[in-house]
């Protein structure tokens, strides 16, 4: 089954020289309120930054602990400030049957944010996300990153980068 894929809204490119860049992206984002209730995607190759940025936004949402990586797990939950998080990794899902017997149609269904690497491996399985960020590796630390708003939610988060 294929889901309809939403219109892009507004692009915006963002230049990350360093961590630090990352970090600030995320606390912007962080500080919107609607995040409560959005589906992110991160798409990048490996090691372009997706879950560096996920720890930190669930830093900035005020994750305390270890924030570990799903790559094996497919998701970790997270409840901070009453709002739900799911960070999903797809990178090793391989079997559609998966996300049934994981639950995971139950999990997007319910209210809270989602945080998803790798979803063109879950492509036709996945709702459609409100917000996308392509992450490209550059020299060294440096990132671009493209950012597309998909909903009148994500078009939200991303006006809250620019403030």
């Amino acid at each position: 089954m294929t889901l309809p894929h939403r219109p892009i809204l507004e692009t915006r490119t963002l230049d990350w020289p360093d961590e630090a860049a990352c970090a600030a992206t995320a606390a912007a984002l962080a500080a919107a309120p609607e995040l409560r209730d959005a589906t992110i995607e991160l798409r990048g190759a490996l090691g372009a930054g997706k879950t560096t940025f996920v720890r930190h936004l669930l830093r900035a949402l005020g994750v305390t602990g270890r924030i570990k990586s799903p790559t094996y797990a497919l998701m970790e939950p997270y409840e901070v400030d009453g709002l739900a998080v799911s960070h999903f990794d797809f990178y090793r899902f391989a079997d559609p049957r998966e996300w049934v017997d994981a639950g995971l149609r139950d999990v997007f269904a319910a209210p809270g944010l989602k945080l998803v690497e790798w979803p063109e491996q879950a492509a036709g399985l996945l709702p459609p996300c409100d917000l996308r960020m392509e992450l490209a590796v550059l020299d060294g630390d440096r990132r671009r990153v493209t950012v597309l708003a998909l909903s009148p939610r994500g078009r939200a988060l991303l006006a809250a980068l620019a403030a």
